[in-house]
């Protein structure tokens, strides 16, 4: 740190789907900001956590995988992803041991050509062998020369976070806090309900259905000893909204009562929870959705 000054700025990650990037968030941030499945492309939009010690803020930023958009949703995500280069002030690039390096060369050669610190995280490193994993650091050092360091981490065992954190604080740029001291995120209540409620859509139901699925959070009423929440989960069919419901409500039941525990969890207090389904044909490429739905920024 520099004499007498504060350091602050925006750390920002980005890499292909299903890397581990929401989970290495959470490790850095201390705290569950990102939800975390096995299936790919579960982060739709920016998620920002923030870590506040003496002298230092580091506003961490998750990002969607980086696809090739199949529909207008996955337009904005990939949006989210490219605009997450433009503001970084340090660029956290993750891969793991598993997926072609060079998959998606547009993006890794946008990548290349930033000249903010970047630093290349191969996630999973304890799935690998320690000559695969050394193999893996040169294929990354040509393939984005300008990092600063290729680093092999394991982000579910926390291995590797603790330098990752000391190397970021010590990148940042001199500048005042851009949030309160005691803020975690930017992110109202509401959307961290929703995101949990899909969460558990991504880990309970299988094929199109978690794809097809948004959250919208009705009502969120605090009282002294009770949240009450009621919230709307759109799919695109009237078939997808029947395997969402199951046979007598037993799914959704499921769904609500494993949604409504970690909502609990979240905000260490009781919460009364309702969720209804509705169908909105289409809506993963319609403007009008997706911007009530909060992902057209134009």
């Amino acid at each position: 740190m520099s004499e007498g000054g504060y350091k602050s700025g925006f750390v920002n990650l980005v890499g292909n789907p299903n890397v581990g990037k929401s989970t290495l968030m959470n490790k850095l941030v201390g705290d569950k900001i990102s939800i975390i499945t096995n299936k790919a492309q579960t982060t739709r939009h920016r998620i920002i956590g923030i870590v506040n010690k003496p002298g230092v803020q580091v506003v961490y930023s998750d990002t969607p995988g980086v696809v090739d958009p199949a529909y207008k949703m996955q337009e904005q995500m990939l949006g989210f992803s490219k605009s997450a280069l433009g503001d970084a002030d340090v660029l956290l690039y993750v891969t793991d041991v598993i997926e072609e390096p060079k998959k998606h060369e547009a993006f890794l050669a946008d990548v290349r050509e930033l000249q903010v610190p970047v630093l290349v995280l191969i996630n999973k490193a304890d799935l690998s062998t320690p000559e695969k994993l050394e193999e893996l650091v040169e294929t990354w050092k040509s393939l984005l020369p300008n990092a600063l360091e290729v680093l092999p981490v394991a982000a579910l065992h926390g291995a590797g976070i603790a330098y990752i954190a000391e190397r970021v604080e010590a990148l940042l740029p001199d500048s005042p806090p851009y949030f309160e001291e005691d803020a975690l995120t930017d992110r109202p209540a509401r959307f961290f309900v929703s995101e949990i409620i899909r969460e558990k859509v991504f880990l309970y139901y299988q094929k199109e259905i978690p794809y097809a699925t948004e959250v919208v959070v009705l009502e969120f009423k605090e009282e002294e000893n009770l949240i009450r929440i009621a919230a709307n989960i759109y799919v695109e069919r009237e078939s997808q909204k029947g395997i969402l419901i199951g046979h007598k409500g037993a799914a959704i039941k499921k769904l609500g009562t494993m949604a409504r525990q970690d909502i609990e969890r979240f905000f260490d207090k009781k919460v009364f929870l309702q969720l209804f389904v509705k169908v909105e044909k289409e809506w993963r490429s319609s403007d009008k959705m997706l911007r009530s739905f909060g992902y057209k920024l134009d």
